[in-house]
């Protein structure tokens, strides 16, 4: 257990994208749409404008471009697109998911913590990968559902993503455990907008991290850690 006041609650959040898996979920999902043409080339080639000025630190508009992925699935039963989302997960995502993420994971859930995933990913997805990796818990992004049970283009609040990863990590936990009555003992980032979340744990790690994380984690004296893999081919 994580020195301190052992009566409150200790939470491990670990990221999703780029730290307990290789690469990024939804930009492996714009793949596979634009391949099997569930989404426009005009449509993908925004979004990929969108990530290219995302890398750029740019000012991006979040909800508009999980949208721009939605129009895929928009007026679909939230049955029928849960499921190939999770299709998706075990096809793509699964052998890309790190042996150390579980190892981490397994090590705080031992100690007592209560393990979160807080994710800018859709859902179904990390709701999937939960099925299967000792996390208890999991933050996501949740895409609007019409009256009919369809999905529409919304997001459903706000996108966890950046700074919001933090404040919903803040309001799920005085919801489950209470306000005051749990504390950020760990988190574990590989983004610089990963940052605030990071800052707010009682330690912190820069996972296999981009280079502005890189250079945060210098400057703040955290641990750095290569979780990197080689992923496995389908078989």
């Amino acid at each position: 257990m994580v020195e301190g006041n052992t009566e409150k609650t200790q939470v491990a959040v670990f990221d999703f994208d780029g730290t307990s898996i290789e690469g990024s979920s939804p930009s492996w999902l714009v793949n596979r749409l634009m391949f099997t043409r569930k989404i426009s080339f005009l449509t993908s080639l925004k979004i990929g404008f969108w990530g290219i000025a995302y890398k750029w630190h740019l000012p991006q508009n979040e909800s508009w471009v999980r949208g721009q992925v939605f129009k895929a699935f928009e007026g679909q039963p939230k049955e029928e697109v849960d499921q190939y989302l999770r299709d998706f997960y075990d096809e793509w995502i699964e052998r890309r998911f790190r042996p150390k993420a579980d190892e981490a994971m397994k090590q705080r859930s031992d100690e007592g913590c209560s393990v979160v995933v807080v994710s800018a990913s859709f859902e179904p997805i990390v709701l999937r990968a939960m099925e299967k990796h000792p996390f208890h818990h999991q933050i996501s992004t949740r895409m609007k559902v019409a009256e009919d049970g369809t999905y529409t283009r919304e997001v459903d609040g706000k996108c966890i993503e950046g700074e919001q990863k933090l404040v919903a990590l803040k309001h799920w936990c005085d919801g489950k455990f209470g306000e005051g009555n749990w504390e950020l003992a760990y988190a574990y980032g590989d983004h610089h907008s990963d940052e605030p979340l990071l800052a707010a744990a009682k330690h912190q790690f820069a996972v296999s991290p981009n280079t502005g994380m890189t250079s945060i984690a210098k400057k703040r004296g955290w641990p750095i850690l290569d979780w990197s893999i080689e992923v496995p081919k389908r078989s």
